[in-house]
This record gives C-alpha cells, structure tokens and sequence, in this order.
C-alpha cells in the first residue's frame, strides 16, 4: 500500500504552497495569501432515450475550467507580474496577449512538492483591488484572475 498517504500524514495542510510562473518570467514578488480555481468539470449533455420514458443519457461534451485567482498584498508596480497583467489589461489590445504558464505546487512540509498543477496559456482577465476599511487593520489585497487553455495536475 506504498504511496497510498503523503510522507509525514494524510490529508497535506494547503498553507504551505508556491506559485511560479513559467516561460522565462521572474518573479520575486510571487508570494500569494491565497489560490483558487484549480479545478476540472466534464461537461454533459442529457439525451432522453426514444420510446423509453425512465432513461436519460448523460453524454460527455467538453471539459471545462474556472479561472484561477491569486491573492495577495498589493506590491510596487515594477513587478513583473504587475506589469504583464498592466500591459494585457490596459493595453488596448495595442500588442498581442502574451501567455504563460502557472505553476502551483502543494509543498510539504520539508518544502518537497507533493501535488503540481501547471496552468497553460494563462493570462490576466482581471485585477481586483480589495475594499479599503478604515475601522480594520488589514493588508490592502490585490486579486489577479487568469484564463487558461488547459491544466495539467503531476504528482
């Protein structure tokens, strides 16, 4: 039953994760409070059977994505990460829309990857600023939300 549990218990905590971001970008900034998003859905298509009233197929259609959203403190605008969601978003459509790849690693704790999920041809469709409050003391967020063509999950 090797491989059945992760090292060091079941089920992982999900505090302990990293993005990065593929294609040659460099980060430094790319420490997020949270991600969301990773997920997968067939969808189907009901086809009621002729001259049989109690059967409804479910046939498969397509598969499809939500779009992954990372959060985090809003940083200084020479990331960039800023400034490629800056120039996708604000650009006017001026020069072309350059995809990246996402990587989300579920680490453990020794820092070993335990799940991976690489998120293809990503690029921003949103950047949302949180509300501001003055009655808390709270870290201004920023939310940056990317399509993707495909995902992949190792490990």
């Amino acid at each position: 039953m090797s491989g059945e549990y992760f090292e060091g218990g079941y089920p992982p905590p999900a505090f302990y994760f990293t993005v990065t971001f593929g294609d040659g970008m460099q980060v430094p900034d790319a420490s997020f409070s949270e991600v969301s998003g990773i997920s997968i859905e067939m969808e189907t298509e009901a086809v009621v059977e002729g001259g049989e009233n109690r059967f409804v197929h479910q046939l498969p259609k397509s598969i499809k994505h939500p779009n992954l959203e990372l959060k985090r403190g809003i940083t200084t605008i020479s990331s960039p990460l800023v400034k490629w969601c800056k120039d996708t978003l604000e650009g006017a459509f001026v020069n072309p829309i350059e995809p990246k790849t996402i990587i989300v690693k579920l680490n453990g704790a020794e820092g070993e990857v335990l799940r991976s999920w690489s998120f293809v041809g990503a690029y921003p469709v949103k950047w949302d600023v949180e509300g501001f409050n003055a009655t808390k003391n709270e870290v201004a967020i920023e939310k940056m939300t990317f399509a993707y063509t495909y995902s992949e999950r190792s490990k």
